[in-house]
């Protein structure tokens, strides 16, 4: 079976910045990607949970997609006029797909 490369971008942000994240994929035509929620981690500050929070507030959701690698840096610098002032982490990897013409 033939492999192609792509590059997977992964965003971890505050939920309530979430919406605006994905609006800005979707003006830049990202065909897809898909948002989870993030349940619990560990940082600088330490750990951390969403155990007993009552809002959305500090909340975390990871971003992730999948796209073409001519495509990244314009979503790159889209993306991160969002998220250079906020709580987040943004990540890209090298990864291989069985069906280019998705991405």
């Amino acid at each position: 079976m033939q492999m192609h490369p792509k590059k997977r971008l992964e965003i971890f942000i505050e939920a309530p910045l979430m919406r605006r994240i994905a609006e800005r994929l979707d003006r830049a035509d990202v065909t897809g990607y898909s948002i989870l929620p993030v349940i619990a981690g560990a940082g600088r500050g330490g750990g951390w949970s969403t155990d007993g929070q009552v809002s959305d507030a500090t909340r975390q959701v990871a971003i992730v997609c999948i796209l073409d690698a001519a495509r990244l840096p314009d979503v790159l610098e889209s993306v991160y006029e969002v998220v250079s002032h906020q709580i987040g982490l943004v990540a890209v990897s090298d990864v291989e797909v069985v069906r280019p013409a998705r991405f």
